[in-house]
């Protein structure tokens, strides 16, 4: 049995009655290879996500499962009474010194707002200092849709870096985010 590396309380509306609160532990720990099925399902189903978004994120988490220490690439997952409700890629960038990217993070749709992808995005903060990391990066879309999204990037701590205009499509834009660590102000 996977030992969770962070275990977490969620309150909320979890697959009950429509005005009960339980209270629902939630375990995140290292993707193993049987956690990829209900991850795949978990970004097909989740319409933020391009069809051809999906495929690289596929393809992340082969390169990451065939060989993990070598991928450049780290996965936890989000898992309440055995589901996989949420999971979170991350790795450091090439060539630089503790700068850190995330590059995926999805959450179920049906029970987003419960508080899993702040834990899961804290367990990352967390395994990324303990790497001596000093700044994450994250890039985003403008696109509609991702106000929820940027929303939550923001209230997580992160800061608007930059913005390319028109860098996905037109009309949207490339947001970048980032978070420094103690030690590492702007």
């Amino acid at each position: 049995m996977e030992i969770p590396f962070k275990q977490a309380l969620i309150f909320g509306k979890i697959r009950h009655r429509k005005n009960s609160v339980k209270v629902t532990r939630m375990n995140i720990r290292t993707m193993t290879s049987k956690d990829k099925s209900a991850i795949m399902r978990l970004l097909q189903n989740t319409p933020e996500f391009t069809p051809a978004e999906v495929v690289l994120a596929d393809e992340v988490i082969d390169e990451y499962l065939f060989n993990p220490s070598e991928s450049g690439y780290f996965i936890l997952v989000a898992v309440i009474d055995s589901k996989i409700v949420g999971y979170i890629c991350y790795g450091p960038t090439p060539i630089t010194e503790g700068t850190w990217d995330v590059y995926w993070i999805a959450v179920d749709h049906e029970i987003q707002g419960k508080g899993i992808g702040r834990e899961l995005m804290t367990a990352a903060e967390e395994k990324i200092q303990r790497a001596k990391g000093r700044l994450i990066v994250i890039e985003t879309s403008s696109k509609a849709g991702y106000e929820k999204t940027n929303l939550f990037y923001q209230r997580m701590g992160y800061k608007e870096a930059c913005r390319i205009k028109e860098f996905y499509a037109i009309g949207d834009d490339k947001i970048v985010y980032e978070k420094r660590f103690q030690g590492s102000d702007r």
